[in-house]
C-alpha cells in the first residue's frame, strides 16, 4: 500500500506530504483545486513520462517520492530480477531537473521508466473516467477471467510453451529458406567442388612448382655455367685446387723458419678441403641437370591449371582454393543431408505445439469455468447500483493453434444489456459514461477478491450517479476497502461519508503565486466538508445534520 506520498516544487504544489490510511481514502475539493495535479505527480512515480516542465519555482528540480509498504505482496523475485535493493518499506523517487531531464531511482538505484512502470503495475491501479475504455479491450477481458480463476501458474507455462513453439517454428523457416537455397545452388556447387577436387590442390605446391620452372627453363645456362665453374677449380692449367696445393706446400717447407704459433699453412690446408667439397658438390649438381622438355611442359601445364582457378574463383593464394572447396562439400552435405534434418525439425514443431494446444485447451477450460461467476458477480452489483436490468454476457471461443496469442488460445467478447428488452451488443456500442463506469466499478470489485494489487483509485468515477446509487457505490468501495487500500477522488457526498480518512485539495494565493495544497479532515471538518458537497459553502443546520447522519448515522 501507499504509505506517504511527498511532492516537491510541482505545477502549483510547492512543498506537500500526506500520509495515508490503509483503508478507504477520501479526497475531495473544488475543481480546479489541486486533485488532477497530485494524480499526475503519482502517475510519475508510476512510470508516466514527464511531458514539458511541471515547476513551482522554475529554478528548483521536482521531486515526487511515495512510500510503499509492500512486505504482502510477493515481490522480491521482480527486486532480484531488476538488481534492486528490497525493503518492505520500498521508496520510490522521481526527480525532474530544471532543464526538464528526468531520473527515477527505487530505493535509490537508478531505474528505467520500463522498470518503474512495470512495479507501478504491481503497485496501483488507478481507474479514472478513461480507464472504463479498457473494459472493452480483449486484453483486459481476458485479464478479468485470468485474476478470478488464478490462472497465473497456468498463463506462465503457456508463455514458456509459446516460446519454446515460436523458436522451433523460426528455425524450421530458416532451414526451409537454407535448404531452398542449397537446392538452388547444388548443381553449380556441384561443379565447382569437382572441379577443385579434381585438381587434387596442394598448399605450398604453387610454389614449390614455380620454382622447378626456372630451373627447367634455364637448364642450359646453368650446365654451363656449373661445368664452367668445375673447369676453373680443378680442371683447367692453372685450376684454383691445383694452385692452392702449391701454396700451401710452400707454407709447409718455411714451417720450421716461422713461430710456432703460425697456423697459416693449417688454415690454407682448411680452406683447400673446402673448396674441393665445393668443386664435388658442383660437379655432382651438374650431372643431375638435365634438359627436360617433357618435365617443363608439365610443370607450365599444371602451374596454368592453378593460376585459372585462383583467376577464376578470385582467390589470392592456393591456401584460399582449399578452403573453398572444404566450404562447398560442407554445403554438400547440408543438402544430402536435408531431408533427414527437415523431418527433425518439423517434428520439434509438432510435439512443441501439441505441448502448447494441451495447455493453451487447460487455460480455455479454466476460464470457461468462471464465466457464469462473474456473470453473476457483475450483475449483482449493478443491481445494487441501480441497474438491474443490466446484463453481462461473456462469449469465449477457442482459436486454432495458427491464431493462438500471447494471451492464450481463446477468443473474448463481452456483452452487455443495460435495460430491459435492449439487446445484447459490444459494451462501448451501448453503455453511456455512467453505466461504464459502474460496470468497471463492478468488474474492478470481483478482481480485487482474487488479486493482491495493494492499491487501488477511483479518480471521479461517478459521473452520471447521484443519491442513492451513489450510496451504494461508497459501500462498494467501503467492501473494497477491506481487503485493500482504496483511494477515491470524489465530488458526491454519499461517496465521500464511506472514507476512513477524508482529505481535501485546495488553493489559495499567498504573494504573487496560487497554491495548491491538501490537509486531512478533523472529525468537525469532515462534517462540514460534507456538508457543503450536499448544500453549497454555507451549509445550514439539516446540510450539516445530514452529514453527520451520512458519515457516523447519528443526526
Amino acid at each position: 500500500m501507499l504509505g506517504k506520498l511527498t511532492i516537491k516544487n510541482y505545477a502549483l504544489i510547492e512543498n506537500l506530504d500526506i500520509s495515508l490510511h490503509q483503508g478507504l481514502n477520501i479526497i475531495t475539493g473544488e475543481t480546479g483545486a489541486g486533485k488532477s495535479i497530485i494524480m499526475g505527480a503519482l502517475g510519475l512515480i508510476l512510470g508516466n513520462r514527464a511531458e514539458g516542465k511541471h515547476f513551482f519555482d522554475d529554478s528548483r528540480k521536482c521531486v515526487i517520492e511515495g512510500y510503499f509498504q509492500i512486505g504482502n505482496y510477493q515481490l522480491r523475485d521482480f527486486f532480484a530480477e531488476h538488481d534492486l535493493d528490497y525493503e518492505e518499506e520500498t521508496i520510490i523517487r522521481r526527480e525532474i531537473a530544471v532543464d526538464g531531464k528526468s531520473r527515477a531511482f527505487v530505493n535509490d538505484s537508478p531505474v528505467t521508466l520500463n522498470i518503474l512502470r512495470a512495479l507501478g503495475e504491481q503497485l496501483i491501479d488507478i481507474h479514472s473516467q478513461h480507464a472504463t475504455l479498457q473494459i472493452t479491450t480483449e486484453g483486459f477481458q481476458l485479464l478479468v477471467l485470468d485474476s478470478v480463476a488464478k490462472n497465473q501458474a497456468i498463463q506462465q507455462e503457456y508463455q514458456v510453451g509459446l516460446k519454446q513453439y515460436r523458436q522451433h517454428e523460426k528455425a524450421l523457416k530458416e532451414l526451409k529458406e537454407i535448404i531452398a537455397a542449397a537446392t538452388m545452388e547444388q548443381d553449380f556447387n556441384q561443379f565447382q567442388f569437382d572441379e577443385l577436387d579434381a585438381a587434387n590442390l596442394q598448399e605450398g605446391e604453387e610454389e614449390a612448382l614455380e620454382e622447378e620452372q626456372g630451373q627447367l627453363e634455364h637448364a642450359d645456362e646453368i650446365k654451363r655455367g656449373l661445368l664452367a665453374a668445375t673447369f676453373l677449380l680443378d680442371e683447367q692449367e692453372y685450376a684454383v685446387i691445383q694452385r692452392l696445393k702449391e701454396a700451401h706446400q710452400q707454407l709447409q717447407s718455411l714451417e720450421k723458419f716461422l713461430s710456432a704459433d703460425n697456423d697459416l699453412a693449417a688454415r690454407l690446408q682448411s680452406s683447400l678441403i673446402e673448396i674441393k667439397d665445393i668443386s664435388q658438390e658442383i660437379a655432382s649438381l651438374e650431372q643431375q641437370i638435365g634438359i627436360d622438355q617433357g618435365r617443363l611442359d608439365f610443370v607450365n601445364e599444371r602451374l596454368s591449371v592453378l593460376y585459372n582457378l585462383k583467376k577464376k574463383h578470385r582467390a589470392a593464394s592456393l591456401a584460399e582454393l582449399i578452403v573453398l572447396r572444404e566450404t562447398l562439400e560442407h554445403k554438400l552435405q547440408v543438402t544430402a543431408n536435408q531431408e533427414q534434418e527437415l523431418q527433425k525439425a518439423e517434428q520439434q514443431v509438432a510435439e512443441s505445439l501439441t505441448k502448447l494446444s494441451a495447455v493453451a485447451l487447460r487455460l480455455h477450460e479454466s476460464r470457461k469455468a468462471k464465466i457464469k461467476e462473474v456473470e453473476a458477480h457483475v450483475h449483482a452489483v449493478l443491481t445494487t447500483v441501480g441497474m438491474p436490468n443490466a446484463q453481462l454476457q461473456i462469449s469465449l471461443n477457442l482459436l486454432s493453434p495458427e491464431k493462438y496469442k500471447t494471451s492464450g488460445g481463446d477468443e473474448v467478447q463481452f456483452l452487455f444489456s443495460a435495460n430491459k428488452g435492449q439487446s445484447l451488443q459490444q459494451i462501448h456500442k451501448v453503455a453511456s459514461g455512467g453505466e461504464l463506469s459502474r460496470l468497471m466499478l463492478a468488474i474492478k470489485s470481483l478482481i480485487a477478491k482474487s488479486s493482491s494489487l495493494p492499491t487501488i483509485i477511483f479518480d471521479e468515477i461517478d459521473t452520471g450517479i447521484s443519491g442513492e446509487v451513489a450510496l451504494k457505490v461508497g459501500e462498494i468501495m467501503e467492501g473494497l476497502a477491506d481487503r485493500m487500500q482504496v483511494m477515491a477522488i470524489t465530488h458526491l457526498p454519499q461517496i465521500a461519508s464511506k472514507g476512513e480518512a477524508h482529505f481535501k485539495v485546495y488553493k489559495f494565493d499567498e504573494g504573487d503565486k496560487t497554491k495548491s495544497s491538501i490537509v486531512r479532515l478533523d472529525k468537525d471538518e469532515r462534517i462540514k466538508e460534507v456538508a457543503q458537497m450536499l448544500s453549497g459553502s454555507r451549509p445550514g443546520d439539516a446540510a450539516l445534520a445530514h452529514a453527520k447522519q451520512l458519515i457516523y448515522g447519528e443526526a
